[in-house]
């Protein structure tokens, strides 16, 4: 077996042990702790794997798996108004605990409001030996949290688009922008041609690849964005971002909201400024969560299922802290799911 070690100065993961030995990574954890049912053949060419890349499982990963907690945390940056107002986060912790319950692990839910708190918790969680391993949300493109995780020695998985070269794994389905490319595809089809898009954080990565799916949707069409208005998820900017733009002269046709709990505040604020949805302005959303199919109109949104990215990173974690798990590869990218919320352009 001949496996190439030029990494680039890049740490080599377990991942590419695994991709190397053509295995699982729960099958390279399994080799190292000698568990499993692993057949000698399989479990030398794994290690042969690890040797020629140079990985190896740290002292402190070690001592975490001999000492195990049966506990896995999920470290939230978010203000406490915007959580308990996006059931975003209720959607994927109901995917997380559908496959810890059952194998008597639970959920360590925190929430912090800064990336220095959230470091500090880390440390202080791997210091402690309180938790397993570690989900993390809401990837940024200058994200330390990857690397900060593989020097504590705990566990991790990251959400968001899979990267082979990331430094921990990454859970989410393929292709981010292809969503919002779709609802712009549809709008435009209704002969929407003043359309807005409501975004999340500038600093998430997620929110920098679906603006520029809207961007580059609109320029395929030879359109310029009505407008792109960068909200923090909340309820307040949301209703403030969608009166900014219904009161404009010439108002758009069309908004575009980075999550449904937006969306569905500009519903009601187009409905208590006297327009009609979707005869004065169409809406679309993102997540697909179930409030969206309650409203009236029902909800025009993309479906990235967050209940299912939340179930394959959980099996994908377990895996990392040595279960016998079967991992999941999620190959479906987001897709529009069109309701009642959007219609033709008003003439």
């Amino acid at each position: 077996m001949s496996v190439s070690t030029e990494r680039a100065g890049r740490r080599p993961t377990i991942k590419a042990v695994a991709a190397a030995a053509g295995v699982s990574t729960a099958a390279v954890s399994q080799a190292f702790n000698n568990k499993g049912r692993l057949s000698e053949a399989t479990r030398r060419r794994i290690l042969d794997a690890a040797l020629e890349l140079g990985w190896s499982p740290s002292a402190s990963a070690a001592a975490l798996r001999n000492a195990r907690t049966r506990s896995l945390a999920l470290v939230v940056r978010r203000p406490t108004d915007v959580l308990g107002s996006d059931p975003h986060f209720s959607e994927l912790i109901t995917g997380i605990e559908g496959e810890l319950a059952p194998r008597g692990y639970g959920l360590l839910l925190h929430l912090v409001s800064g990336h220095r708190e959230e470091n500090a918790l880390y440390e202080r969680l791997a210091a402690e030996g309180r938790v397993d391993g570690a989900v993390l949300t809401d990837a940024r493109d200058d994200d330390a949290r990857p690397a900060l995780l593989a020097r504590l020695g705990l566990p991790a998985v990251l959400l968001g688009s899979p990267d082979d070269t990331a430094v921990v794994p990454r859970v989410g389905l393929r292709e981010q922008g292809a969503g919002i490319t779709e609802a712009v595809t549809h709008l435009l089809g209704l002969g929407h041609r003043r359309i807005a898009y409501v975004s999340g954080p500038p600093e998430l990565q997620h929110t920098r690849v679906r603006r520029a799916a809207f961007e580059g949707a609109l320029r395929e069409a030879g359109l310029r964005p009505f407008a792109v208005l960068p909200t923090d998820f909340s309820e307040r900017r949301a209703v403030g971002a969608t009166e900014a733009l219904l009161d404009s002269a010439d108002r758009p046709t069309a908004i575009v909201y980075a999550n449904d709990s937006m969306a569905v505040c500009g519903i009601g604020t187009a409905q208590r400024a006297g327009l009609t949805v979707p005869r004065d302005v169409s809406v679309v959303g993102y997540d697909n969560l179930p409030l969206g199919s309650w409203l009236h109109p029902r909800l025009t949104t993309v479906d990235q299922q967050v209940q299912r990215v939340g179930a394959a990173a959980a099996r994908m974690l377990l895996a990392l802290c040595g279960e016998e798990v079967e991992e999941t590869a999620l190959a479906e990218r987001p897709r529009l799911v069109v309701r009642e919320s959007t219609g033709p352009a008003p003439t």
